[in-house]
């Protein structure tokens, strides 16, 4: 309809398959309209926001293979949010001449500080805690926004909040079930990556349950939902010649991974990726 952006939905059973519909249907489907990032020279992006729900987090085919980056940069991904091995990358806010990144993701789940409070909070290990104390809960998640700096920052977080609930299954097993809220998504250039690093994070969390409650806890769908998940004009000719190539001369299974023959492979790479990440951001 004329001047409402379009609200889409696609699901899948995996990864894979619910991220590469995704695409199409944003490139598809999406509005036109411009960003801050635009140059001049610059097409308009396709945009939209976007539900995607994952049935399956961890069912195969777990990787795509047309993601930008390779499986180093998405295990290097993976670190950063679950680990933090960036997080001395963050630039000191009382510094106005720190050009450093404003925020890591894994800073602002597990370290969310305010000011006037002493103590941070590991937003992750709360909702475990009340998880694994109230299974059915409203109250566990997680935010990443904080008014008093993103609102005037060059970089403000994307990712916005991750709120989970648990429903028990037909035998004693409970599932996890997982909303992520974006406002912001480059569906084509990050938001795979997004997924893949918060599904393990997901996992991270339902070992948690089962470490303080005993309970066993298995992964629920992942729901991943996007203000505006977005592809750039600017590389309208790369996602052409690249993704959309891709989806007209490959089979699906010749598009993807599993993530089980590969896992060594990323695994491997852990040591450099750490000392890679130990020496950024170093004067």
């Amino acid at each position: 309809m004329n001047g409402q952006i379009p609200v889409l939905f696609v699901e899948g059973n995996s990864l894979a398959e619910a991220w590469e519909k995704s695409v199409l249907e944003a490139y598809r489907k999406g509005c036109d309209i411009k960003t801050e990032y635009d140059k001049p020279e610059d097409p308009p992006s396709k945009d939209c926001s976007m539900t995607v729900v994952i049935h399956n987090p961890l069912s195969e085919p777990m990787i795509h293979r047309d993601m930008p980056g390779g499986l180093e940069d998405l295990q290097e991904y993976v670190l950063e949010v679950i680990e933090g091995i960036k997080d001395h990358c963050i630039r000191n806010a009382d510094d106005p001449d720190d050009t450093k990144w404003e925020y890591t993701y894994h800073q602002r789940l597990f370290d969310y500080a305010v000011p006037g409070i002493e103590k941070p909070f590991d937003q992750i290990e709360l909702i475990a805690q009340k998880l694994a104390k109230v299974p059915y809960t409203r109250r566990a998640q997680a935010i990443t926004w904080k008014v008093w700096e993103d609102n005037i920052c060059y970089d403000p977080a994307c990712l916005q909040s991750i709120w989970c609930r648990l429903l028990k299954g037909d035998d004693e097993t409970w599932y996890l079930n997982t909303n992520v809220r974006f406002r912001s998504n480059d569906a084509y250039k990050a938001a795979f990556m997004n997924m893949f690093a918060l599904i393990q994070l997901q996992q991270k969390i339902a070992n948690r349950i089962t470490d303080l409650s005993g309970k066993i806890v298995k992964l629920g769908r992942y729901v991943h939902q996007a203000d505006s998940y977005h592809i750039y004009g600017s590389y309208f000719n790369e996602f052409k010649n690249r993704f959309l190539n891709a989806i007209e001369s490959r089979d699906f299974d010749q598009r993807t991974y599993n993530y089980c023959d590969v896992k060594d492979i990323m695994e491997e790479a852990i040591p450099v990726i750490r000392e890679k990440a130990a020496n950024m951001c170093r004067e």
